[in-house]
């Protein structure tokens, strides 16, 4: 392993550990990220979490969702596991399905500076009625900002 990969992994705390902890609730604090070695071109990052869940604010009933996670790296990278584990601490936190969503990328924002980065969460029905909710994000002042505009205008459900 190269030297620049090997101080970009050097501050991540929970990849290989034996015993992992799961958070009782919303806990940005596990988020960790690690240096992008490929700043010389733009590429998407893809995550897909089917079991995501949280909590109704007001009946306490709970939420199922696949979240959809895409971004254009920037410096920073989001670590897999520390997301995994974020998604989690979400089980037993109460909040519109809207909110999550755009709790989420405001965190992933504040975490890893990203050109570009969409969220979309895909809630199971309740009530006869599914919700998915999308957020997108473009840096100010850069061509990523024009990106979110369009995609957020041109945006359509899943089939």
């Amino acid at each position: 392993m190269n030297n620049t990969r090997t101080e970009s992994l050097a501050d991540l705390s929970l990849l290989g550990k034996k015993q992992t902890e799961y958070a009782h609730d919303y806990a940005s604090q596990v988020l960790e990220s690690f240096s992008n070695l490929h700043l010389d071109n733009d590429y998407f990052v893809h995550f897909i979490c089917p079991e995501f869940t949280s909590l109704c604010p007001i009946t306490g009933q709970p939420d199922f969702a696949t979240i959809r996670i895409a971004y254009i790296p920037a410096e920073r990278m989001v670590e897999s596991k520390s997301l995994k584990l974020y998604l989690f601490s979400f089980r037993n936190h109460g909040d519109f399905h809207e909110d999550c969503i755009n709790i989420i990328m405001k965190d992933l924002i504040t975490l890893m500076d990203p050109k570009y980065i969409e969220v979309t969460g895909e809630f199971t029905p309740r009530g006869g009625i599914a919700i998915h909710p999308y957020a997108n994000y473009g840096r100010a002042n850069s061509p990523y900002a024009e990106m979110a505009r369009t995609r957020l205008h041109t945006h359509t459900l899943r089939d």
